[in-house]
């Protein structure tokens, strides 16, 4: 099996705190692995270290075999949702995804647009970003996350903010990606993400502050 990210004695700490310790997971091609825990156990962080934005105290992360912040500075190939991306409120969605799109040069204006119809944002390209709802805005993150044919995709909370209908829908996106050989890394505090979704599921133990196997 194709190992593609490998993340080993892993321990992140702020001054005194341990926010999450030893932890060891790996994550193969085409699976789809679930983190759950309560809001400040440190999910996010975890993700943070995956991707490079944040070094680890102890430990390393592999991604395709490469470690993080030695053979690499930041996960490659990757779309990532982590916190609120800073979109550019005086411009439109599209016009965003377009300057994002410019920097790698890998994908045309025809597929940002069919993009931002996949994901509910047909007739809205044009709308500055301002006048965007909490939901639509986050349909623009999972556009832009998608968009670039990426290998993996880093999610913390892709769900947040969207009716029912979004939900499904994204779900269904998400689905798609990963049949075709994705692999996804999610951390989701709604249970239905992590069941329709999720192959293997670790959990935040508190009493160890590790991410447990269930």
């Amino acid at each position: 099996m194709n190992k593609l990210i490998c993340i080993e004695h892993a321990t992140k700490c702020f001054k005194d705190k341990v926010v999450f310790n030893d932890v060891n997971i790996e994550i193969f091609k085409g699976d789809c692995v679930g983190i759950t825990g309560y809001n400040g156990c440190g999910k996010s962080v975890l993700m943070k270290c995956i991707c490079g934005f944040s070094k680890l105290t102890q430990g390393e992360v592999k991604i395709n075999g490469k470690k993080i912040g030695k053979d690499i500075d930041f996960i490659e190939n990757a779309g990532v949702i982590i916190e609120s991306p800073e979109f550019i409120n005086d411009l439109s969605g599209y016009k965003n995804l377009k300057i994002i799109a410019e920097i790698q040069k890998k994908i045309d204006e025809d597929r940002i647009l069919r993009i931002m119809s996949l994901v509910g944002l047909k007739n809205e390209e044009n709308k500055k970003v301002r006048k965007y709802s909490l939901g639509m805005k986050q349909k623009l993150r999972i556009a832009q996350a998608i968009m670039e044919y990426p290998e993996i995709l880093i999610l913390d909370e892709p769900t947040n903010g969207l009716d029912k209908q979004s939900v499904e829908n994204i779900r269904k996106i998400l689905k798609s990606f990963l049949s075709k050989g994705g692999t996804i890394l999610l951390a989701s505090h709604n249970k239905g993400d992590i069941e329709t979704l999720c192959n293997t599921v670790y959990e935040y133990n508190n009493s160890d502050c590790k991410f447990i196997k269930i």
